[in-house]
């Protein structure tokens, strides 16, 4: 007998893969028929779930091939998908990553410049480290090797997540000047930016299979053609 699908899984409506839906962007349908990202899956009603990159889902969308997915979805007689539909979700995704870092920043769940990062991660008080993406080289290496002796991973390639935005966005999301390294000291609030990371930089279709998870380990690839989703 067929075991039915996990309930946390859903079905990505151009791929057809099914993964777990919490690293997946949900799609939304308007009174007016037009679909909105819904990247928190907040929004009422049925959803339609994609686990593509930006690039892959555009190609799509400008064939034609993304708008018959969406109908047969939604089950709904016309469903429009915006020409601007990827640029929409990218800037969701963004904004939830930064909203995020933002809460965690409040908190008191992470830790900035570079000084206060290299101690913190000697000590192994850090469970993410992430670098700008206009960070020196030298800099971001030296972090990360203090975050590898904190983490007793010496010779390994654990290194930083490099985020898609550069110091000035990064300064303005945290409300703190010439942010340019961020250490999450929290482990859940480490698991939690990951997760918001990740699906930004996945749907980007950055290959990060290289880099961290929350917990120090290094994680599998989270690139935008495993990060899979499925349907509502």
């Amino acid at each position: 007998m067929r075991k039915p699908p996990n309930e946390n899984t859903r079905r990505c409506i151009l791929s057809g893969d099914r993964e777990a839906r919490a690293g997946l962007i949900r799609l939304a349908l308007g009174p007016d028929g037009a679909v909105a990202p819904d990247v928190r899956a907040r929004a009422p009603g049925r959803g339609a779930w994609i686990g593509v990159t930006r690039a892959e889902l555009d190609a799509a969308n400008a064939k034609g091939k993304l708008g018959g997915a969406l109908t047969r979805a939604f089950k709904a007689g016309t469903v429009t998908a915006p020409a601007d539909l990827g640029a929409r979700i990218e800037s969701a995704l963004a904004r939830d990553a930064l909203d995020r870092l933002g809460l965690e920043a409040r908190a008191g769940a992470l830790v900035t410049g570079s000084e206060k990062i290299e101690t913190a991660a000697r000590k192994g008080d850090v469970h993410l480290l992430l670098h700008a993406s206009d960070a020196g080289a030298d800099g971001s290496r030296k972090l990360d090797q203090a975050w590898r002796v904190g983490r007793d991973a010496e010779g390994s390639d654990l290194r930083g997540m490099t985020l898609p935005v550069g110091r000035t966005i990064l300064s303005s999301a945290l409300g703190r000047e010439n942010v340019v390294h961020i250490a999450i000291t929290d482990r859940a609030a480490a698991e939690r930016v990951t997760l918001a990371v990740r699906r930004w930089r996945g749907f980007l279709g950055d290959e990060v299979e290289t880099e961290p998870c929350a917990n120090g380990a290094q994680g599998s690839s989270a690139s935008g053609a495993t990060l899979r989703q499925g349907e509502a």
